[in-house]
């Protein structure tokens, strides 16, 4: 059980939108790990930050 909250929370932090490395320094784990054991949290956040990325540049264009 404490894995799974821990997994969880390391899950949730991402989803968040905190960086992987903060995330890996809270959690104590390398960017290596991090990377290897969250890949779809940290991918569901880059998808968030392109979008994040297009709306500012299509902001940006229209100033």
């Amino acid at each position: 059980m404490p894995y799974s909250m821990r997994h969880a929370g390391v899950s949730l932090w991402l989803e968040s939108g905190v960086s992987p490395a903060e995330v890996a320094r809270r959690a104590g784990h390398s960017i290596a790990v991090l990377f290897r054991f969250y890949a779809k949290a940290i991918h569901r956040n880059q998808q968030r930050s392109n979008q994040q990325i297009e709306r500012a540049l299509e902001a940006a264009e229209e100033a």
